[in-house]
């Protein structure tokens, strides 16, 4: 199975961390335990004084964008993921517009099969 690794090329918030999952996406990310990324964040808590900390922990919950819940399999998919996250609006927006093209092609072909010339002309062809 071809597993893009776009999941390990970004920085992403776990799913399953335990506050906001902020540190163990830090440490997916570097590739160090994230037991060793929760030590040196509760000691930047104790030596900067706590509200500093966590004003900076809540700003990198809050920028930081969710992991996927499946793995992404293709830069295509890469980009809609973090166009949805970005901006589910216009996300859904272009989501829109490419079923509106197949649904036009589709309806196009239809057309072309159905008519009543098609039968006389798949008759001449052949």
């Amino acid at each position: 199975m071809n597993h893009y690794s776009e999941t390990q090329d970004r920085l992403y918030r776990a799913r399953d961390g335990m506050i906001f999952g902020v540190c163990k996406g830090l440490a997916r990310y570097s590739g160090v335990s994230s037991f060793w990324v929760r030590f040196f964040t509760v000691i930047l808590f104790l030596f900067s004084g706590i509200w500093p900390m966590l004003g900076v922990y809540l700003i990198a919950a809050f920028i930081m964008k969710p992991e996927p819940v499946m793995p992404l399999r293709s830069p295509e998919e890469a980009e809609f993921y973090s166009s949805y996250v970005s901006s589910r609006t216009m996300a859904l927006q272009r989501l829109k517009r490419t079923f509106d093209n197949l649904d036009r092609r589709i309806q196009r072909m239809e057309n072309i099969v159905t008519a009543r010339d098609y039968e006389w002309e798949r008759r001449l062809n052949e």
